[in-house]
């Protein structure tokens, strides 16, 4: 990445519908993930409209959704997403097992981590998402 790119931090949103996950997800990445990358500045999200409308605004440059939220999965808002926006973002998705795998390729999201939220796992899915998305 381009050194002018680095001092400008990164914006993730992290919607889900439970606290506790929200700060999991912050606590596991923590503000500065990996050298490479900008510091990350978090925009939290308990509502899926919410989660619309923040996409919609533009300035976010990756979303982390939980697929277990409810009454709106985050799986559903991904495909949405990817389905309505041009030049969306990169997605990563929380799912309930390892096995809903294939609900993440569904939803068109570019990484999947299961829940219990492993930091070194979530750690290693972002950075490699948004190096792809560098690279891009």
């Amino acid at each position: 990445m381009a050194d002018a790119i680095r001092s400008t931090p990164l914006r993730v949103l992290v919607y889900s519908n439970d606290a506790d996950t929200r700060r999991q997800v912050m606590l596991a990445l923590g503000k500065h993930p990996h050298p490479e990358l900008p510091a990350f500045d978090y925009l939290e999200v308990a509502t899926g409209p919410v989660v619309i409308e923040q996409m919609d605004a533009g300035g976010i440059d990756l979303a982390i959704l939980d697929g277990e939220s409810a009454p709106t999965g985050g799986l559903g808002i991904a495909k949405q997403l990817k389905d309505e926006i041009d030049h969306c973002p990169p997605v990563l998705v929380l799912t309930g097992r390892p096995d809903d795998a294939w609900l993440a390729k569904w939803s068109r999201a570019e990484a999947a981590v299961s829940h219990p939220i492993d930091p070194i796992r979530l750690t290693e899915a972002v950075v490699g998402v948004l190096r792809n998305r560098s690279a891009a």
